[in-house]
């Protein structure tokens, strides 16, 4: 089974793809000083939630760049159901090459998806080239809650580069950014996102009993039941960090 496969099976129940409430997405979006009229571009779009908020709420406009095929059809069709799709657009495409308008947005998000460009600096750097010059950006990314992390932990997280909060801060200036707000996730947040997780692979077995690849997908359960127990819940944070450009000397 492809391993996005798997994701679209554990998120068979879950609107927004991050350890976030709406109430905290929709605080985020207070945050950016969201307003009707607003551009907002989002790299790693998952099922559109947040944009589908911001619209409802703030009365912007905006454009999802999402790779999963599954994710872009239950995105389009939650947009359609919510009266949205003259407002809001989902475009199929690697996000890492989809060539945008320079400065064309009024913000920029991603959330959860610093993998696009390869970690958290370089995502700082192409999101700052997507808004109009002074406009706000809003990454979200896990960090560590503290270190050092253990060794086998960290082999298992495959490479992803995370970072303490304050070397988070370091790299958002070295591109010229500042942190003006951060809406931190909860261990309560985690968890129903974590668990939800679990519970849509649970469903999934249960009505896939003689499926050829169940093997692989009690493994993929498994192995993020005991790492997120194990590990994860103890040594990582996530949270939204909104950045403004710098301010001048």
């Amino acid at each position: 089974m492809d391993p996005l496969d798997l994701y679209t099976i554990a998120e068979r129940d879950i609107e927004l793809v991050n350890p976030m409430s709406p109430e905290k997405v929709l605080l985020a979006g207070s945050m950016l000083g969201l307003a009707p009229g607003m551009t907002v571009i989002d790299f790693g779009a998952g099922y559109a939630g947040p944009l589908v908020l911001w619209a409802r709420e703030f009365g912007i406009s905006g454009v999802g760049v999402e790779f999963r095929t599954a994710c872009c059809e239950r995105a389009r069709k939650k947009i359609a159901d919510a009266g949205l799709a003259d407002r809001l657009e989902i475009v199929h495409r690697d996000a890492s090459r989809y060539r945008f308008r320079r400065g064309g947005h009024d913000i920029a998000v991603c959330l959860g998806a610093s993998f696009i460009w390869g970690g958290f600096g370089p995502t700082v750097r192409k999101l700052a080239q997507a808004v109009r010059p002074g406009g706000k950006i809003a990454v979200g990314e896990p960090y560590w809650n503290r270190t050092p992390v253990p060794n086998e932990y960290l082999k298992r997280l495959e490479g992803h580069p995370f970072f303490t909060e304050h070397e988070l801060l370091r790299l958002a200036r070295m591109e010229g950014y500042d942190f003006e707000c951060i809406v931190r996730s909860s261990l309560d947040d985690w968890d129903r996102y974590e668990t939800g997780n679990w519970r849509g692979l649970h469903m999934w077995l249960r009505e896939n009993p003689k499926h050829p690849d169940r093997k692989q997908v009690i493994g993929w359960l498994r192995k993020n039941q005991e790492e997120y127990l194990r590990w994860g819940r103890e040594y990582l944070g996530w949270a939204v960090y909104i950045m403004r450009p710098e301010p001048k000397a």
